[in-house]
C-alpha cells in the first residue's frame, strides 16, 4: 500500500471566463434556488451535461443505421429516463442536446426531499440528509447531490 493519495478522473471543469457577469449571475442564482454548498457543484453539473451532449453529437453524426449509433444511442437514452432527466415521450437524441442543467439539479436528492414535503426548506433537506436521517429505499444516503432514480423517488 503507498501513502500517495490515488488520483481518479476529472469531476468538474473551470469556466474559461472567470469573471462574466451573465454566467456569475445565472450560478449564483442557481446555487441560491437549489441550495448547493458552492459553485463547484454547478460546474460538476455542467461537465456531466457537457459529456453527455458530447456522446449524443458524436452519435448523431454517424449513419440512422450504424450499430453504434442505434445501440449507444439506446443506452444514453434509456440512462437519461432512468434518471428521470428525459421524459419517455422524448425518446430522441436530438432531445438530449436540449437538456439543461436545472433537469439534473431537479433530480439530486435535496431538491427532491423538498418537493416531497419531508424539509421545510432547501437548506433544511441538506441538514437533514447530512444528518444520516434520510435513506432512499433501504439504503442511508447522506449525499445531498445523489441522483435520485425514477423507481428510487418513490422509497425516499
Amino acid at each position: 500500500m503507498s501513502r500517495v493519495p490515488k488520483v481518479f478522473g476529472k469531476t468538474f471543469s473551470t469556466p474559461r471566463r472567470p469573471f462574466e457577469k451573465e454566467r456569475l449571475d445565472h450560478e449564483l442564482k442557481l446555487v441560491g434556488q437549489f441550495g448547493l454548498r458552492n459553485k463547484r457543484e454547478v460546474w460538476r453539473v455542467k461537465y456531466v451535461l457537457a459529456k453527455i451532449r458530447k456522446a449524443a453529437r458524436e452519435l448523431l453524426t454517424l449513419d440512422e443505421k450504424d450499430p453504434k449509433r442505434m445501440f449507444g444511442g439506446a443506452a444514453l437514452i434509456r440512462r437519461l429516463v432512468r434518471m428521470e432527466v428525459l421524459s419517455e415521450t422524448d425518446m430522441r437524441l436530438d432531445n438530449i442536446l436540449g437538456l439543461k442543467v436545472e433537469d439534473f439539479l431537479e433530480r439530486r436528492l435535496q431538491t427532491q426531499v423538498v418537493k416531497m414535503g419531508l424539509a421545510k426548506s432547501i437548506h433544511h433537506a441538506r441538514v437533514l440528509i447530512r444528518g444520516r436521517k434520510i435513506r432512499v429505499g433501504k439504503q442511508m444516503v447522506n449525499c445531498p447531490g445523489f441522483i435520485v432514480r425514477k423507481e428510487s423517488s418513490k422509497r425516499i
